[in-house]
């Protein structure tokens, strides 16, 4: 199956944290051993979303300036993974259970969702969502909005 998006981490042990990704939903497609016998390279599946999982070091890649400044880190800097689950709590204790370091606790956002994040044990941020039942605003955005700047949703036509 061919992904329409997919996403790629490059991480220190291909096999520990494609194990951790499996944890949250994902599927290993496929694996690429090095010289050595040990992944440099699995993808993973959810869905239409791929994870390509692969080595900081051992790839073939020419060794550049940005090649080294991406295996110096940090993972990811600037850039949240949004991953929607079907059992937020579940997910919050298997990512501590993990090792991941929790950054907010979950919480129920104003556009309806039930959210927590996290920096996985690979050091990429992941905001972990659920969507809250009956609780589905129907401007969302204005919601956010509102909430973020403390100010009162436009009314319609006022």
């Amino acid at each position: 199956m061919v992904a329409s998006f997919r996403v790629g981490l490059r991480v220190a042990d291909v096999v520990a944290a494609a194990g951790f990704y499996q944890g949250l939903g994902f599927d290993e497609f496929g694996s690429i051993p090095g010289p050595d016998g040990r992944s440099v390279m699995t993808i993973l599946q959810r869905g239409e979303v791929q994870l390509i999982v692969d080595a900081l070091v051992g790839m073939p890649f020419p060794d550049t300036d940005r090649e080294r400044r991406i295996q110096a880190g940090p993972r990811g800097l600037g850039v949240a993974i949004g991953l929607v689950v079907d059992d937020l709590a579940a997910s919050y204790d298997y990512c501590r259970r993990a090792g991941c370091t929790i950054t907010s606790a979950p919480r129920d956002e104003p556009w309806g969702h039930r959210v927590f994040e996290c920096l996985d044990p690979h050091g990429y941020q992941w905001e972990l969502s659920e969507p809250v039942a009956g609780d589905q605003p129907a401007d969302s955005l204005e919601a956010a909005r509102a909430s973020w700047f403390d100010t009162p949703a436009a009314s319609d036509g006022s």
